[in-house]
Protein backbone atom coordinates (compact mmCIF):
# COMPACT_ATOMS: atom_id res chain seq x y z
CA UNK A 1 0.00 0.00 0.00
CA UNK A 2 1.11 3.22 -0.69
CA UNK A 3 0.32 6.47 1.30
CA UNK A 4 -0.52 10.29 0.37
CA UNK A 5 -1.86 13.21 1.23
CA UNK A 6 -4.73 15.25 -0.73
CA UNK A 7 -5.08 19.14 0.15
CA UNK A 8 -8.34 20.82 -0.19
CA UNK A 9 -9.63 24.64 0.73
CA UNK A 10 -12.55 23.58 3.07
CA UNK A 11 -14.64 26.36 1.99
CA UNK A 12 -14.27 24.98 -1.64
CA UNK A 13 -14.82 20.90 -0.32
CA UNK A 14 -14.24 19.89 3.05
CA UNK A 15 -13.36 16.77 5.05
CA UNK A 16 -17.09 16.74 5.85
CA UNK A 17 -18.23 17.11 2.52
CA UNK A 18 -16.25 14.12 1.23
CA UNK A 19 -17.65 12.59 4.62
CA UNK A 20 -21.36 13.34 3.10
CA UNK A 21 -20.78 11.36 -0.16
CA UNK A 22 -20.33 7.98 2.13
CA UNK A 23 -18.75 4.89 0.60
CA UNK A 24 -19.73 5.92 -3.37
CA UNK A 25 -16.32 8.62 -3.01
CA UNK A 26 -15.59 11.47 -4.81
CA UNK A 27 -13.57 12.22 -8.12
CA UNK A 28 -10.99 14.23 -6.90
CA UNK A 29 -11.19 16.84 -9.80
CA UNK A 30 -9.53 19.93 -10.45
CA UNK A 31 -6.11 19.34 -10.31
CA UNK A 32 -4.02 20.66 -12.59
CA UNK A 33 -0.51 20.11 -11.99
CA UNK A 34 1.99 17.48 -13.49
CA UNK A 35 3.08 16.36 -10.63
CA UNK A 36 0.21 15.59 -9.35
CA UNK A 37 -1.32 14.58 -11.77
CA UNK A 38 1.83 11.82 -12.04
CA UNK A 39 1.25 11.03 -8.51
CA UNK A 40 -2.68 10.34 -8.86
CA UNK A 41 -1.88 8.08 -11.95
CA UNK A 42 0.38 6.03 -9.51
CA UNK A 43 -2.43 5.67 -6.93
CA UNK A 44 -3.92 2.17 -6.44
CA UNK A 45 -7.46 0.91 -5.36
CA UNK A 46 -6.77 0.61 -1.51
CA UNK A 47 -4.26 3.27 -1.18
CA UNK A 48 -4.45 5.98 2.10
CA UNK A 49 -4.49 9.31 2.07
CA UNK A 50 -4.19 12.09 4.06
CA UNK A 51 -7.17 14.64 3.82
CA UNK A 52 -5.59 18.11 4.42
CA UNK A 53 -7.41 21.58 4.81
CA UNK A 54 -5.19 23.73 3.53
CA UNK A 55 -5.73 27.66 3.38
CA UNK A 56 -8.12 27.25 6.24
CA UNK A 57 -6.98 25.54 8.87
CA UNK A 58 -4.08 23.88 7.85
CA UNK A 59 -4.32 20.76 9.36
CA UNK A 60 -4.84 16.70 8.65
CA UNK A 61 -8.14 16.31 9.63
CA UNK A 62 -8.78 12.54 7.88
CA UNK A 63 -7.92 9.39 6.30
CA UNK A 64 -9.30 8.51 3.15
CA UNK A 65 -9.20 5.63 0.75
CA UNK A 66 -8.55 5.82 -3.04
CA UNK A 67 -12.00 3.72 -4.19
CA UNK A 68 -11.43 4.45 -8.23
CA UNK A 69 -7.51 4.38 -9.86
CA UNK A 70 -6.43 7.21 -12.42
CA UNK A 71 -8.91 8.37 -15.04
CA UNK A 72 -9.18 11.42 -17.29
CA UNK A 73 -10.26 13.90 -15.39
CA UNK A 74 -14.04 14.78 -17.07
CA UNK A 75 -13.60 18.78 -15.51
CA UNK A 76 -10.27 19.02 -18.27
CA UNK A 77 -11.39 20.05 -21.68
CA UNK A 78 -7.51 18.99 -22.61
CA UNK A 79 -7.63 15.48 -21.45
CA UNK A 80 -4.05 15.48 -19.97
CA UNK A 81 -5.18 15.97 -16.66
CA UNK A 82 -6.50 12.76 -14.39
CA UNK A 83 -8.25 11.90 -11.09
CA UNK A 84 -9.00 8.99 -8.83
CA UNK A 85 -12.33 8.49 -6.57
CA UNK A 86 -11.72 8.51 -3.01
CA UNK A 87 -13.76 7.97 0.42
CA UNK A 88 -13.51 9.14 3.87
CA UNK A 89 -12.62 6.33 6.27
CA UNK A 90 -11.87 8.26 9.62
CA UNK A 91 -11.42 12.09 10.89
CA UNK A 92 -8.24 11.70 13.07
CA UNK A 93 -8.71 11.98 16.93
CA UNK A 94 -6.43 15.25 16.79
CA UNK A 95 -5.68 17.01 13.61
CA UNK A 96 -2.20 17.16 12.75
CA UNK A 97 -1.40 20.78 11.99
CA UNK A 98 1.28 22.31 9.47
CA UNK A 99 2.75 24.42 12.43
CA UNK A 100 3.46 21.16 13.83
CA UNK A 101 4.82 19.41 11.14
CA UNK A 102 7.22 21.99 10.55
CA UNK A 103 8.44 21.60 14.04
CA UNK A 104 8.31 17.33 14.24
CA UNK A 105 12.30 16.21 13.20
CA UNK A 106 9.55 13.41 12.52
CA UNK A 107 8.35 14.57 9.48
CA UNK A 108 10.76 17.31 8.55
CA UNK A 109 11.67 15.82 4.93
CA UNK A 110 7.76 15.26 4.05
CA UNK A 111 6.24 17.29 0.90
CA UNK A 112 3.65 18.86 2.94
CA UNK A 113 6.74 21.04 4.94
CA UNK A 114 9.44 20.92 1.73
CA UNK A 115 6.71 21.36 -1.27
CA UNK A 116 3.53 22.57 0.69
CA UNK A 117 2.18 24.30 -3.05
CA UNK A 118 1.57 20.52 -4.23
CA UNK A 119 -1.88 19.10 -4.00
CA UNK A 120 -1.41 15.58 -4.45
CA UNK A 121 1.52 14.45 -2.03
CA UNK A 122 2.84 11.38 -1.89
CA UNK A 123 3.94 10.44 1.80
CA UNK A 124 5.89 7.98 3.32
CA UNK A 125 5.12 4.88 5.70
CA UNK A 126 7.05 6.58 8.56
CA UNK A 127 5.63 9.80 7.72
CA UNK A 128 2.18 8.33 7.95
CA UNK A 129 2.74 5.94 11.02
CA UNK A 130 4.39 8.92 13.04
CA UNK A 131 1.48 11.27 12.34
CA UNK A 132 -1.54 8.34 12.73
CA UNK A 133 0.13 7.92 16.40
CA UNK A 134 0.47 11.68 17.17
CA UNK A 135 -2.92 12.19 15.87
CA UNK A 136 -4.48 9.80 18.47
Amino acid sequence: MNYWLLKSEPDVYSWDDLVATGDKGEPWTGVRNHTAKLNMMAMKLGDRCFFYHSNAGKEIVGVAEVVKEAYVDPTDATGKFYCVDIKAVEPLKTPFTLARAKVDPAVAKMSLVTSFRLSVQPVTAEEWDHILKASG
